[in-house]
């Protein structure tokens, strides 16, 4: 199906988010649950996520009307197919959508609560996906029949039995048989959307309850379905671990899982290949409070999102509506951030689509998290603030190639403002080329630059020539706020490639205001602080309006907690000031 083009005024700003936080503060979301006054406010929010998608995006929906494909995802399931402005994105999804119904048709017993892979991000060609885990044997024979109650739920425990009855190997075989084809049909699907990285967020090698193995993993898949696939397992606290960071009045920094629980038993898994570049200790993971992990799990999924191949990702947890849809709205805030998804997108819009789809839609229960005080929902939009610099910038973490001696990336910048439509310059001193930026028309990044350079004499009349025009004060100007360091105590991603720029690495916007949403451009540093912040401030504002934080025990001396601090900011009821 093709995007409407046509913008309606509704649900655009504060009111509609706060209508979207109420709805989803009340009730859980069920496809298959219609009629009402209810299934109207749905109805509303889907049209409404389906306009935000299709201002930037062609795109086809799977429909899901009566929770047939799944009880608890979107009723209508959106498939992106290209950026739906012409020449402004290279990249194109070769997946067609009746093909993939099918799949996902065959594929979503596979997978716990038929939580199958649904793609919900389409960066540089490449489907940014999301699931449930792989179900074990309790599930499934809660699903196909009686067999579960003599399985004894035990999950490929059958290979370690040693000695076994005829009539039980007879079992044992028809069991395999089944993982083979629902597991089959699943590969098939994650195959299909060109996915080969699965991260795994799961603190356990296996869900287990009362004993029984209820779910799997690909990790500890027996019959190694999924040696193909590149598997990472980034063990993540579940939703639990959520409540100690509500009791400690909302504050992350110094809050540190316990590894040493009974259950934990996935250890930390990254092949070497995807972690060099990094430059991150992940022997350390256990000593990382919940800031520093939540950080560099993101840079590892953004920098598997920008290598060199096209091959998607798959990112899950046990159920998929906790610990997944944090991790796929971060990086979906992130990459529009950086003016590379939703470029078209205002901060309250790109905020409105990702609550309403990657946490409602998708089925986050919110009212039960939140009578428990498991508040993950909140800590992913306050955590907005830890990922403002550079260092999250998937145009950053981009490959430069080798530029001339002498030229800084910003001048090659201001060259290209100059000359636009032009592949020579200085006279024919050297010659300047260029392709076009993925996600940005007119504009080009750092990393499809060549040049071959020409005496210094060149490169003076040029500076000369630059150094009195407005374009290279506006650049000055820019540069000043632009060549900021990482924060204090992160890691700078470095990158492989050689260069002999000592400036930061953003794409220079001539003339714009720092608070401008780009619909077509790279965005510098500080334009990515200022783009994520308003994210954070229009949230915290809707938040403390609707649902607010439960208030913790005061402390002795009286002091209102630093969270509730910022929110009474927030509202207006006090001035501003450095938190």
């Amino acid at each position: 199906m093709a995007a409407a083009r046509g913008c309606p005024p509704a649900g655009c700003g504060d009111r509609a988010l706060a209508e979207l936080l109420l709805e989803f503060s009340r009730a859980q979301y069920r496809a298959k649950d219609g009629g009402g006054a209810a299934a109207a406010k749905v109805d509303r929010i889907e049209r409404r996520c389906l306009e935000l998608f299709g201002r930037d995006y062609r795109y086809s929906v799977i429909s899901n009307a009566h929770g047939e494909v799944c009880a608890h995802y979107p009723r209508h399931i959106v498939l992106l197919e290209r950026d739906a402005c012409a020449g402004r994105d290279p990249f194109e999804s070769t997946v067609q959508v009746g093909k993939l119904q099918d799949l996902i048709n065959r594929s979503k017993m596979a997978r716990c609560r038929g939580r199958f892979v649904c793609p919900v991000i389409l960066y540089k060609g490449k489907h940014i996906c999301r699931s449930a885990t792989l179900a074990g044997w309790g599930e499934l024979y809660g699903r196909t029949g009686y067999n579960y109650i003599f399985s004894g739920g035990s999950d490929d425990a059958w290979a370690d039995a040693e000695d076994i009855s005829e009539e039980d190997s007879a079992l044992r075989n028809a069991d395999s048989q089944l993982f083979d084809k629902v597991r089959g049909h699943d590969i098939k699907l994650l195959r299909y959307l060109s996915v080969r990285y699965i991260c795994d967020l799961m603190v356990e090698n296996k869900k287990v309850k009362f004993g029984l193995n209820v779910t799997s993993s690909e990790k500890v898949d027996k019959a190694q379905r999924y040696a193909d696939f590149t598997l990472l397992s980034i063990p993540y606290p579940g939703c639990e671990f959520f409540k100690d960071y509500k009791d400690r009045d909302y504050t992350a920094e110094g809050l540190i899982f316990n590894w040493k629980q009974d259950y934990v038993d996935a250890p930390l898994s990254i092949p070497v290949s995807l972690t060099q570049s990094l430059n991150i200790d992940w022997s350390e993971y256990q000593s990382w409070d919940l800031v520093q992990q939540t950080q560099n799990y993101l840079k590892l999924l953004i920098s598997i999102i920008n290598s060199d191949d096209d091959s998607g990702l798959l990112v899950h947890c046990i159920s998929g509506w906790d610990r997944t849809p944090l991790f796929i709205s971060l990086l979906r805030l992130s990459l529009w951030a950086d003016g590379l998804i939703h470029a078209s997108l205002e901060p309250s819009e790109i905020l409105y689509l990702t609550v309403a789809y990657d946490w409602f839609l998708f089925g986050h229960m919110l009212v039960d998290r939140l009578s428990k005080g498991e508040e993950i929902f909140f800590f992913c939009f306050n955590f907005l603030k830890h990922i403002t610099s550079e260092e999250f910038s998937a145009v950053k973490s981009q490959r430069r190639k080798s530029l001339p001696p002498g030229f800084t990336l910003e001048e090659i910048c201001m060259l290209k403002q100059r000359d636009r439509g032009s592949t020579t310059s200085l006279s024919s001193d050297f010659s300047l080329g260029m392709e076009s930026s993925p996600g940005a028309a007119g504009s080009f990044t750092y990393e499809a630059v060549e040049l071959m350079p020409a005496g210094a004499q060149a490169q003076a009349a040029w500076r000369k020539s630059c150094a009195s025009s407005p374009q290279a004060v506006l650049w000055s100007r820019a540069q000043q706020s632009e060549d900021r360091l990482p924060s204090s105590g992160m890691v700078e991603v470095k990158s492989s490639s050689s260069s002999s720029s000592t400036h930061s690495d953003n794409f220079l916007r001539i003339g714009s205001s720092p608070l401008e949403v780009p619909r077509s451009r790279l965005v510098s540093a500080s334009d990515r602080e200022s783009r994520l912040e308003e994210v954070r401030s229009s949230f915290l504002a809707s938040y403390s309006r609707t649902i607010g934080l439960k208030a913790v025990p005061p402390s002795p001396s009286g002091a209102i907690g630093g969270l509730l601090e910022q929110f009474v900011r927030g509202v207006g009821l006090r001035g501003s000031s450095t938190l």
